[in-house]
């Protein structure tokens, strides 16, 4: 967390991307959303679930839309302790994840974590982000891409960077794309988004909008680093293959077959 905040609680809301078509991972994706993939037995989004109840959270919102009967009827309003409300994107085909994130933002009404829908994890890992205003960030490895941040010694995220910018000989870490964030934050989050929405800008990434925020110093972030576990963020077949030989299923069950036992 930011050292000028004292949290007292931890954070217990989530917030799930999951309107995308995972168009990469097809054929899986043609009959189900891309967070249903199966891993080992186990789907990403099955995983999810049994790691947010195992780290107390009691709230799950989901921004849906490719497929998005499949994603209710198999995961339903509550896991356990666990409530779930869902938010469809109609335009989840032609729109990028800053305009699922805004389609969320009625929903939103107190400190949360974001997450995307392809990404598979150890739970441990999500433990250091239960305070607002952080940032899971990890040391590049050759199979990463997209979204990078350089970090100070204090491990305060000092700038982002697209795939495209110029190498530098500041270290870079890789974006893991789970974040957490106080409500001061989000309100102002939400005022930029609302401008990005206004302006038409729905194919943009939601990076755009922190990177603009975190060099205005309207937005920081407390970098936590991923490096202890595994971690890996599924986008295509080859993706999937190399996730299947880190991850086992230690524990985790799939909560469509949990809930017919």
């Amino acid at each position: 967390m930011n050292y000028h905040e004292q949290v007292l609680t931890p954070i217990t809301t989530a917030v799930l991307l999951a309107a995308g078509t995972g168009s990469r991972l097809y054929p899986l994706t043609q009959n189900a959303p891309k967070c249903m993939t199966i891993v080992n037995g186990v789907s990403i989004l099955g995983r999810l679930v049994t790691c947010l109840k195992q780290q107390g959270f009691k709230k799950l919102i989901i921004v849906t839309g490719h497929l998005q009967d499949h994603l209710k009827n198999y995961l339903g309003t509550e896991s356990e302790d666990l409530k779930i409300e869902y938010v469809f994107s109609p335009k989840y085909k032609t729109t990028n994840n800053i305009y699922s994130l805004w389609m969320a933002r009625e929903l939103i009404n107190e400190p949360f974590v974001l997450l995307e829908s392809d990404l598979i994890f150890d739970e441990s890992l999500l433990s250091e982000m239960l305070s607002p205003d952080r940032m899971a960030v990890s040391v590049m490895e050759p199979w990463m891409n997209g979204t990078t941040v350089t970090v100070s010694p204090t491990s305060n995220v000092k700038a982002f960077f697209d795939s495209k910018a110029k190498k530098t000989a500041e270290k870079k870490y890789k974006t893991v794309n789970i974040y957490s964030f106080s409500l001061k934050s989000w309100k102002a989050i939400l005022k930029r988004l609302d401008q990005h929405i206004s302006a038409g800008n729905v194919n943009d990434y939601y990076e755009v909008v922190f990177a603009n925020m975190v060099d205005d110093k309207t937005l920081s972030f407390d970098a936590v680093s991923f490096d202890s576990e595994p971690w890996y963020e599924i986008d295509t077949l080859d993706d999937l293959s190399k996730a299947e030989k880190l991850f086992t299923l230690n524990g985790y069950e799939d909560v469509a077959i949990k809930a017919a036992i």
